[in-house]
């Protein structure tokens, strides 16, 4: 199909530089990259992060840098008095 587009100066100086970098003619930088357009906005599933309940919290997670902290604290000073 013959049509004529309207590219923006960031547009057509993308395609240009795809068809630098891959040796290619405007026309086959430009369905190229519309394809490649295509495939990643339509198609595919989005990912998902599948989540479990993990029951009760045992420490209070508002302040979990704060145990993390002492956790932390623990363990250098169960080396240190180990001689490690």
């Amino acid at each position: 199909m013959r049509t004529t587009v309207t590219l923006d100066p960031d547009t057509e100086q993308a395609i240009r530089a795809r068809m630098a970098r891959e040796g290619v003619s405007f026309k086959q930088a430009l369905n190229e990259t519309i394809r490649d357009g295509l495939r990643r906005s339509g198609g595919e599933e989005p990912f998902v992060t599948p989540a479990f309940h993990m029951g009760v919290p045992r420490v209070d997670l508002d302040r979990a840098l704060a145990v993390s902290a002492a956790l932390e604290d623990a363990e250098i000073a169960g080396k240190l008095s180990r001689g490690a």
